[in-house]
């Protein structure tokens, strides 16, 4: 069922968006080269337990993966575009880094993802990573009450278009309240002018994410981790929104 919420709700969801995003920016500035996935896990684990916050993704045992997801971070590097396992690994000199990161605070969830790059960039996995990034402002702009949820996606996939990525339609933005899957998926891909109306009270997550030359996916043994089926480079990023008379407010931001 699709959930509206309260403007006094939305206020206290706010929380759970202002430690997602710190949380985030303090993980951000952990990534380098040599440094372990798993000390990322770590780091991310003290700032949940200090927060008082509880894990969305710790005990997570959805239909698409092999749960319970046993981490509090989804840690996805180069050709990894979802879910990744955090698991020994040293991240070595330009690798891509998403991390996806999810809690409830106070009993209301936010949802983000950011992508990093270790060491030295690669110019192409810069353009990636701000092709999701210019994807996510546009699907944002289209969040406006009277608009549906198809002007959300054509806004998104309009953006990988222009860049030439494909688009994978089988993982999207979601619904977010007091759970961090809602009843409300929007793919990173569609028509305008289709689908659910957007009206004020909505609250969901938008995560445009793609690989360079591939839409297709294929699953690692850990049945968890997302990679592109050809090895091509991913890249991920999400904010949660909130839906006002006013228009949408980024809980993330």
């Amino acid at each position: 069922m699709i959930e509206l919420h309260t403007p006094a709700e939305i206020d206290e969801m706010r929380a759970a968006g202002a430690f997602v995003r710190d949380t985030l920016t303090a993980l951000k500035a952990q990534v380098a080269v040599g440094v372990d996935l798993l000390d990322i896990e770590h780091a991310a684990r003290a700032l949940v337990a200090e927060r008082g916050a509880e894990s969305c993704y710790w005990d997570y045992a959805p239909s698409f993966g092999n749960g319970p997801f046993r981490n509090v971070i989804c840690l996805s590097v180069n050709d990894a575009a979802q879910h990744g396992l955090p698991h020994a690994y040293r991240l070595r000199d330009g690798d891509v880094l998403s991390l996806d990161f999810a809690v409830s605070v106070d009993g209301w969830v936010a949802d983000a993802a950011i992508t990093v790059i270790a060491g030295t960039p690669d110019p192409a996995d810069e353009v990636l990573i701000r092709s999701t990034e210019e994807a996510l402002a546009a699907g944002i702009a289209a969040a406006r009450p009277g608009n549906r949820i198809g002007d959300i996606s054509a806004a998104i996939g309009a953006v990988a278009a222009a860049y030439g990525y494909p688009v994978n339609h089988e993982f999207g933005g979601h619904g977010v309240g007091r759970t961090m899957h809602g009843d409300l998926f929007i793919c990173n891909d569609g028509r305008a002018g289709r689908g659910y109306r957007i009206r004020p009270g909505l609250v969901f997550a938008l995560e445009p994410w793609w690989a360079k030359t591939t839409a297709r996916i294929r699953m690692d043994p850990d049945g968890w981790t997302v990679r592109s089926a050809d090895g091509s480079r991913a890249a991920h990023t999400e904010h949660t929104i909130a839906i006002t008379d006013d228009g949408p407010v980024v809980l993330t931001a």
